[in-house]
């Protein structure tokens, strides 16, 4: 006895096996093109941070609207300062205001040959001053040596997304967030919980410079989760910068 097949048969195995492949190639593609948004999205990152490390100077700001109770630390810091072959050859100049015993104090700062200097309203001239004990960062570390500093962050940000567009001005940004590990941010911050992870969004112009960036986490033992913005921008000012 022959058996025949269907006429719809040959159609019907031809879809199958067509389906079985697109389902294939379907998970391969998934994985190449996420992969390949992830390293698009680095470069950029790497652009942005590179532009920085060669940047003759900086202009630098870190700062948050508010501390949780009870806590020391940093309020904000910006200035203009420059990287050197090592941290203690990078220097600072500008403003820090800092929180401490409930009051905010503002001063005049220099960081310069790993040394912090400080003038305040209550003292006519310059103190050394030892930030940790305030909960604040040394602003060099921020500075860092060459190829170091807060820029780092550029390049250790993990599960990148994009975050898309938005137009500021005549700028227009593109987000990209992430996680930083603990431990780098508490190279910057000593304060910062080493053992947690940092959600981060950084803004982009189209040329791939950093607008800035926004760090939230648990900065401070025992307070809630304060949120940084950061900015650090390319300055041609180079001017030595001396112990006051």
């Amino acid at each position: 006895m022959r058996f025949s097949l269907p006429r719809q048969a040959p159609v019907l195995l031809l879809t199958l096996a067509a389906l079985v492949l697109a389902a294939c190639s379907g998970g391969d593609d998934t994985s190449s093109d996420g992969g390949g948004d992830m390293a698009a999205l680095q470069a950029r990152l790497d652009t942005a941070q590179q532009a920085i490390f060669d940047a003759p100077a900086l202009d630098i700001s870190l700062a948050t609207t508010e501390l949780p109770p009870g806590v020391n630390g940093l309020l904000s810091a910006s200035g203009r300062g420059y990287q050197g072959a090592s941290v203690d050859e990078a220097a600072f100049t500008g403003e820090v205001n800092v929180t401490a015993a409930g009051t905010s104090v503002e001063a005049e700062v220099v960081a310069v040959d790993g040394t912090v200097y400080a003038k305040t309203g209550l003292t006519p001239v310059f103190l050394t001053l030892d930030p940790a004990t305030l909960g604040a960062p040394n602003p060099s570390t921020l500075l860092g040596a060459e190829g170091e500093g807060l820029a780092t962050i550029l390049t250790e940000t993990q599960k990148l997304a994009d975050g898309g567009e938005s137009r500021e001005g005549r700028d227009v940004l593109t987000t990209i967030t992430g996680t930083i590990p603990g431990a780098i941010v508490a190279e910057f911050l000593p304060t910062a919980d080493a053992d947690s992870s940092f959600p981060v969004t950084y803004r982009l112009t189209e040329d791939d410079t950093l607008a800035d960036a926004e760090i939230t986490g648990p900065f401070y033992p025992g307070g809630a989760d304060v949120t940084y913005t950061v900015q650090l921008t390319p300055n041609d000012d180079d001017s030595e910068i001396t112990k006051p």
